[in-house]
């Protein structure tokens, strides 16, 4: 019972589709790190010079004031706040993997578009009329001797 159970896991493991997947999931996490580095350290960078230096990561909206100890200074609750700019961050981050995302899968319909469009062999040529009388005499020679 126990050996079919790791018999069944290996033959699911091992099919090409979960090991493809599993690539392309290693794959799809280190080009995430890719794009997201490209939003945050060359896109939004140059958007924030365009809109007079405003650094989108630090935009965000405060709920509530961080609370302040009067006699050492420190903070005894950080503040609460609403970062929309993180959030500015990350709509640009989703729209370029999605966009890339798109091309990569138009390229991939446009390849098997290509494949499909090669054409299939040719059919063999139709039997020549001396074929044909070769044959209908060779039929008549197998029926006769037959009998």
């Amino acid at each position: 019972m126990k050996s079919k159970f790791l018999s069944d896991f290996k033959d699911f493991a091992m099919k090409g589709n979960v090991i493809d997947m599993a690539v392309g999931v290693i794959i799809g996490g280190a080009f995430g790190k890719i794009v997201t580095s490209l939003v945050n350290d060359v896109i939004m960078p140059a958007i924030g010079k365009l809109t007079g230096g405003v650094n989108f990561s630090d935009l965000s909206y405060v709920l509530t004031p961080a609370t302040v100890d009067p006699v050492t200074g420190e903070e005894t609750a950080a503040a609460v706040l609403i970062k929309y700019g993180a959030f500015i961050q990350n709509i640009v981050d989703f729209v370029i993997i999605a966009f890339c995302i798109f091309v990569a899968i138009r390229m991939l319909a446009k390849l098997k578009r290509k494949k499909e469009e090669v054409p299939a062999p040719a059919a063999p040529p139709a039997p020549s009329k001396e074929e044909l009388l070769l044959t209908e005499i060779r039929d008549l020679l197998k029926e006769k001797s037959g009998k």
